[in-house]
């Protein structure tokens, strides 16, 4: 059936008797067993049904092997980069969520996972990084915060034809928009605190495979770490899924508009959005996914400008995160990604005059107006 319809019934849960339109919460930490008998439920860390609903819709709708679950987005990142080992190398995309840049340069490199940084935009370039201790390349499309587009069919290609693993953070575009499974990738990474939470108001992450061998490499991770979802959150993020469609598609038309919008201001030096016409690489971007999404960045210069800005506008909420039904927006150089050293900013082209911008279900025509009077700050 198409997505729409599968994002509708996401979490319907077949073995419920009473015929419920909700996947119930089942909040047990453990489970009765039969003496000698193995159970498809023994305790909550291990499985939970109310999570396995939501792991066996995303599967679904990201045409993976199987789903899983975890605490945050960050938690699901570190749980599939627990699949390598010490001594192994990872090629990532230079321009990424800072969360990312933080768990590889300050908590993997301890125990001896190395990390190569390049352009993912240029094929070539992460060809040349990869070396024979090379296990995975990790990348973003659109990419946080300057949406860079890189070629994802180009890049799983590179990597079964390197006998690798291809993992992408589909956070932005989600499986409505873009499938990276069906595009050649291994694993597709989701922070479900955004886009298909929806609602600012839950925390959790996703990790889709491709197949069984991964399935049971991260299965063992999932148990073993224990960063798991909770019940009451695996509902949560079941229930935003619902309404992922309806509220996306109306959010990518609002931001389709402010960003054309924002391009004709003379304050702002540059909008990076890839449904604009003279987006970089928005060729490619149109030939994977089936949108432009509804995050996008500007560039109002320098700190002050942007500062100036932020204290000025009233209708977005100033925070970190992004895709809830309210409009967001985030200082990277402050919020996402401070944690990057200014020069490792500089170099990947985030400046502190750089803002994200989330856009969410307002009025657009509010929106121009408040950032209007902004602009004039």
């Amino acid at each position: 059936m198409d997505i729409l319809t599968d994002i509708v019934h996401a979490g319907m849960w077949d073995e419920d008797p009473t015929g419920t339109s909700s996947v119930p919460i089942f909040r047990g930490s453990t489970f009765s067993q039969e003496m000698g008998f193995q159970a498809r439920w023994d305790y909550g860390r291990s499985g939970n049904p109310t999570r396995a609903a939501l792991e066996e819709a995303m599967a679904k709708l990201e045409g993976g092997q199987a789903a899983f679950a975890f605490s945050s987005g960050i938690a699901a990142i570190n749980s599939v980069l627990m699949t390598l080992s010490t001594g192994d190398h990872v090629v990532v995309g230079e321009d990424i969520y800072g969360g990312t840049y933080r768990t590889l340069s300050l908590l993997f490199s301890r125990w001896g996972l190395a990390t190569t940084w390049v352009d993912a935009s240029d094929l070539d370039a992460v060809r040349a990084a990869i070396t024979d201790k090379t296990r995975a390349i990790l990348v973003e499309s659109p990419s946080n915060p300057l949406l860079r587009i890189c070629d994802l069919r180009g890049i799983a290609s590179l990597a079964r034809e390197r006998g690798i693993q291809a993992w992408t953070d589909n956070t932005f575009q989600t499986p409505l928009l873009q499938r990276p499974l069906d595009l050649g990738f291994h694993v597709s990474i989701h922070s479900a605190t955004k886009f298909l939470g929806g609602h600012s108001d839950v925390v959790a992450g996703l990790a889709v495979v491709s197949d069984q061998t991964i399935a049971k490499e991260l299965y063992k991770v999932q148990n073993g770490f224990g960063a798991i979802l909770g019940p009451d959150d695996s509902w949560m993020v079941l229930r935003g899924i619902r309404t992922l469609a309806a509220r996306l598609r109306m959010q990518q038309e609002h931001a389709l508009r402010l960003a054309r919008w924002l391009s004709g201001r003379p304050q702002i030096h540059a909008v990076h959005y890839p449904g604009l016409p003279d987006h970089p690489g928005k060729d490619i971007h149109d030939g994977q996914t089936s949108g432009p999404g509804a995050v996008m960045s500007f560039d109002l210069g320098d700190a002050a400008c942007a500062e100036a800005f932020l204290r000025a506008v009233e209708l977005p909420l100033t925070a970190v995160s992004l895709g809830g039904i309210e409009t967001i927006l985030s200082w990277p150089c402050r919020m996402s990604h401070a944690s990057m050293p200014p020069s490792e900013r500089k170099r990947r082209g985030i400046g502190d005059g750089l803002l994200r911008l989330s856009v969410g279900l307002e009025d657009p025509a509010d929106l121009e107006a408040d950032f209007e009077r902004a602009l004039g700050a």
